[in-house]
């Protein structure tokens, strides 16, 4: 697309929800607690097996922190999203980064989505399904209203954009 409507792949201009930062550390601690949990009781259940069902339980707790320490607060600085009338853009990820691009024209369905976590938090995701292999484009750590308007005028923008005829 060689005009001066073209989607072209840039850092998208907004931010995720501060308390996404919260959310992430409670999912970091629960992917990491439960396990160690079950561990920890059966290590205690089990004379025999005690040392190694409560070594890795250990493990598991220091994982959990380490990971708590440092994830939620890179992804806040990482995660960023931008809707236009033109695309939906999204950058995702800590070590391996992903910049995606979902133009109007081939949008084909908007989600939002709450779940136990999200909503303790007053959280949303709002997801964009496209015909793409690669899946669909995720906006996470969205105010709950923020995603339910964004969620609105994606509708609204798609419905307006005529089909991509390539």
């Amino acid at each position: 697309m060689a005009g001066e409507n073209a989607v072209r792949l840039r850092p998208p201009r907004n931010a995720v929800d501060r308390r996404a930062v919260g959310w992430w550390s409670a999912r970091c601690l629960l992917a990491a607690g439960l396990p160690a949990a079950v561990l920890a009781v059966l290590g205690l259940l089990i004379e025999p097996a005690r040392t190694w069902l409560l070594g890795p339980a250990v493990v598991l707790v220091a994982l959990g922190v380490a990971c708590t320490a440092f994830f939620p607060a890179w992804w806040f600085r990482v995660h960023r999203w931008e809707v236009t009338d033109e695309a939906v853009y999204v950058r995702t990820g800590a070590l391996w980064q992903e910049w995606r691009i979902a133009p109007m024209s081939r949008i084909q369905t908007v989600d939002t989505v709450r779940g136990p976590l999200e909503q303790l938090f007053g959280l949303a995701t709002v997801t964009v399904t496209t015909a793409s292999s690669k899946g669909a484009l995720r906006v996470e750590g969205l105010d709950h209203e923020l995603a339910a308007d964004l969620a609105e005028r994606l509708t609204a923008l798609t419905r307006a954009t005529p089909g991509d005829a390539t």
